[in-house]
């Protein structure tokens, strides 16, 4: 397709049919961010030239995985689509096994948190893209270097489900996921801190994301059809960057793509410019085809990420607990309101207060419960049932999250008044 063959139309008939591959759900996949600290001294700062050398050799290791570097050189691994809850379990343990045995020999570890609790943002990549969107994102304030930099998260897709209504049809896995989406972010709230500092946040990386660029980061309106509605947002999206095979990529202040297909200037886009603009939209929701829920942190220890990932997979794709989550998230929508997530009042309390906010507690302790109940009939082994199980105990039924645990963070001294 050339570039006069983009014309509004055409773009919009695309993403219309990008968006929601609809059938039955039958694959699950996990996208895993990671901090990497010294394992010995985790308030030292790893030199770039460091985290280099071992991304370099974690690139030789036979991974099933996909391995690739965020812009603070965090870690990320994203699994293949896989047919079961436990072959995406099971293929990501092992690929996060000989990760952590390859960077342990290099006095190197794996830190799941939402936020990086000590360092302050510092970018190790440098390419036009990230040169683009750091410009693009500080017009609206830090948030946009701490969330390239400093976060990291638990990011679960499922499929977007039947084309027809019901618990398991695209409609409702969409207005679920956006509803469900500030459970999840109450639930598994794990950056209380940043910069050595308590925030007053449970969740201080969902805090930036809501305070990013005031479209790109939002939910889409929910209150139309989801395909028009998805396609009109991609669409009135401002425009982080036009590519260049020389120079700095940039764009005209305020730049929607829908402008730039009725306009053709700077020059006329193509569909490969309608690719990579999706790509610079971080909504929680994010539809691929799929969907990608985006909003969960990075959650502690080995195998932490692998409850959200149950949790999650079992509310979507077994019939009865996805009824009972639908049931149960319903109601959230009177107090969301308006406004779209992650910005609105749901979504601002999931995240300051995570699950002491009572009616976010008790819509997790029936999510919980539906989940646990479904695993089984999901084929979850007895130790990722198990494992959910003590995190609904220590966390969900007591009003807490991984927040609460954290201690508080000793900021390094460049970083006192």
């Amino acid at each position: 397709m050339t570039a006069r063959e983009l014309t509004e139309a055409a773009a919009d008939d695309l993403l219309r049919c990008i968006c929601f591959k609809t059938g039955p759900p039958r694959f699950v996949g996990v996208e895993l961010e990671w901090l990497v600290h010294d394992g010995a001294r985790p308030g030292l700062r790893v030199p770039h030239d460091r985290l280099e050398s071992a991304f370099a050799a974690l690139r030789t290791l036979p991974l099933r995985s996909a391995l690739t570097v965020e812009p603070g050189g965090q870690l990320e691994l994203s699994s293949l689509p896989a047919a079961s809850l436990m072959e995406c379990v099971s293929g990501v343990s092992a690929d996060l096994v000989a990760v952590r045995a390859a960077l342990r020999e290099r006095g190197l570890t794996l830190v799941g948190a939402g936020q990086d609790p000590v360092h302050p943002p510092r970018r190790m990549l440098r390419h036009a893209r990230y040169d683009a969107m750091e410009a693009h994102l500080d017009r609206t304030g830090p948030a946009g270097r701490a969330m390239m930099c400093s976060s990291a998260s638990v990011q679960v897709c499922v499929d977007a489900g039947y084309e027809e209504p019901g618990p398991l049809g695209y409609g409702r896995r969409w207005l679920m996921a956006h509803l469900l989406g500030a459970v999840l972010v109450a639930a598994f709230a794990n950056s209380p801190a940043s910069e050595g500092r308590l925030t007053g946040w449970r969740s201080t990386r969902q805090a930036n994301w809501a305070a990013l660029d005031p479209v790109c980061a939002l939910a889409p309106a929910l209150d139309a059809a989801p395909r028009a509605a998805w396609a009109a947002h991609v669409l009135d999206a401002p425009v982080m960057c036009v590519r260049a095979d020389h120079g700095p990529w940039s764009a005209p202040p305020g730049l929607t793509f829908r402008q730039w297909l009725r306009t053709g200037l700077p020059r006329p886009p193509t569909r490969a410019d309608l690719d990579y603009h999706l790509t610079t939209l971080f909504p929680p929701v994010r539809p691929r085809g799929h969907l990608e829920l985006r909003m969960i942190d990075a959650q502690p220890g080995d195998d932490g990420w692998s409850v959200p990932l149950a949790v999650t997979s079992a509310l979507f794709d077994d019939p009865q607990a996805a009824e009972t989550a639908y049931r149960t998230v319903k109601p959230l929508a009177e107090r969301a309101g308006s406004l779209p997530a992650p910005r609105n009042p749901l979504w601002r309390s999931a995240a300051r207060d995570g699950l002491a906010d009572p009616e976010l507690r008790e819509a997790a302790t029936a999510c919980f419960a539906a989940a646990l109940d479904a695993l089984p009939r999901l084929g979850a082994s007895r130790e990722l049932q198990d494992r959910v199980a003590a995190f609904a105990e220590h966390y969900v039924l007591r009003g807490r999250c991984p927040a609460d645990d954290a201690p508080s963070p000793a900021a390094p001294k460049d970083l006192l008044p």
